[in-house]
Parts: structure tokens; C-alpha cells; sequence
């Protein structure tokens, strides 16, 4: 196996995994969250003006998370800082 071959194996392996875990844990947070802001609005009807507003800006903080590990998978995959190395270090 060649080094440049060893490189795009290792960086698909790398952005499976962070987009695997880094869509799962915040897939599990939102879950959590909603199901708590709903419970609140249940025990609290008066404040059901309040929570969902608070609950959007803490889905966003952690949809961020998702967000970002899809970025770096998208760079692993399409622009490897690691395959240009690789390339003019294979052309010496």
C-alpha cells in the first residue's frame, strides 16, 4: 500500500468517524432537551412563552457541534491538507 493510498484511507476513516460521533451526541442531546423543555412547559403552563426561546438557543449551541464535525469531515475528504504532503514528498 502506497503512502498516498495509506493518507485517503485514514482520512475517510477519519471524517466516518466524526461525523458518526458527531452527529449522534447531539442528535441525543436535542432529544434530551426538547423532552425536558416540554416536561417544563407541563408543570409550568404560564411560562410556555419563555422556555421555547431558550430551548432554540440551546438547540443551536449544540446543533453547532454536528455542524462543525461535518466541516471537518467535508476538509479531510475534499481538501486534505495531508494528501499535498504526501504528493510532493512522493514526487522527490
Amino acid at each position: 500500500m502506497t503512502d498516498s493510498a495509506l493518507i485517503a484511507v485514514a482520512s475517510i476513516l477519519g471524517a466516518a468517524f466524526s461525523i458518526s460521533v458527531g452527529s449522534i451526541g447531539p442528535a441525543l442531546g436535542e432529544g434530551r432537551a426538547l423532552a425536558q423543555a416540554l416536561q417544563a412547559i407541563a408543570q409550568q403552563p404560564d411560562e410556555a412563552n419563555t422556555i421555547p426561546r431558550t430551548l432554540f438557543v440551546g438547540m443551536a449551541m449544540v446543533e453547532s457541534t454536528a455542524i462543525y464535525c461535518f466541516v471537518v469531515s467535508m476538509i479531510l475528504i475534499f481538501a486534505n491538507p495531508f494528501w499535498d504532503a504526501a504528493v510532493t514528498a512522493a514526487s522527490q
